[in-house]
């Protein structure tokens, strides 16, 4: 019998919530797997966005017990040549189209030295009878992750894939006298999330940040720190460095968008 926790099936997708796709990947999965318990992380990722899906997953996923199976789908090659996989991430599973998702998690499994495995979904037994050229997630994926959940190992799932997809993900760089690195994510608020975390500054407190030709000096602990539409820096829940406006919109303020050029001066010593 499967664990409480193999029966948790998280969810992401950049479908939104108007069409009712979500609901039917979720009627497959209960069709197949009637006790597993379903979370929505996201399903509205910008569409096609695959390097904001994989941010997204990569910050929820450890916060979820071992042996959870995370159905991600973002997937603009639907119907190509792009491949079905499932893996293994340390302690957790993942289901969704083979192009780069799981990216941010698999490097950190690796830098922790767990296990990681990746399987190429190649057992239409484990499928709809019928699969549409254009809905893997509820022809593959969702049928996929419930007989998971039912207890059916990656192994039977499909073949070893030895050579998955990794995004080209821009890492921070050493500059004289700071760290540059890029606008990562742009969250529901408008606070711009940057690449640069604290190990990133040495655990050095920044002196300033400029982004989008705009200088902010030093950071704060709390939002609270500063009154109302003041751009202020700080540290983020998960050790990004975020600019922000005190009950308002920093991306808006500063035109900044993803992949836009962030610099932090530290203070000597």
């Amino acid at each position: 019998m499967p664990s409480a926790a193999a029966s948790i099936i998280t969810l992401l997708t950049d479908f939104g919530l108007k069409d009712g796709n979500v609901g039917v990947m979720k009627g497959v999965i209960l069709g197949i797997a009637p006790q597993a318990r379903l979370v929505d992380l996201s399903h509205l990722v910008g569409p096609q966005d695959v390097r904001q899906a994989a941010w997204i997953l990569w910050r929820a996923a450890p916060y979820f017990p071992d042996g959870t199976i995370h159905l991600a789908v973002v997937d603009p090659g639907v119907g190509t040549k792009r491949r079905p996989m499932a893996a293994r991430l340390g302690p957790q599973l993942f289901v969704g189209p083979d192009n780069g998702l799981v990216t941010r998690l698999l490097e950190g499994a690796e830098r922790l030295r767990q296990p990681t495995q990746f399987f190429l979904l190649d057992r239409p037994e484990l499928w709809l009878p019928e699969v549409s050229d254009v809905f893997h997630g509820r022809d593959i994926f969702a049928p996929v992750a419930a007989h998971l959940a039912n207890g059916a190992s990656l192994e039977q799932a499909g073949s070893p894939l030895a050579d998955p997809v990794r995004l080209l993900l821009p890492r921070p760089a050493v500059v004289p006298g700071g760290v540059r690195g890029v606008v990562e994510h742009i969250d529901h608020f408008g606070n711009v999330r940057t690449n640069i975390t604290r190990e990133d500054c040495s655990q050095q407190t920044p002196a300033s940040l400029r982004i989008a030709g705009t200088q902010v000096k030093g950071v704060v602990r709390t939002f609270g720190e500063r009154p109302p539409g003041e751009l202020i820096a700080l540290f983020g829940s998960s050790g990004d460095l975020i600019v922000a406006v005190v009950d308002g919109n920093a991306a808006s303020r500063l035109g900044a968008t993803v992949g836009d050029e962030v610099e932090v001066q530290l203070r000597p010593g």
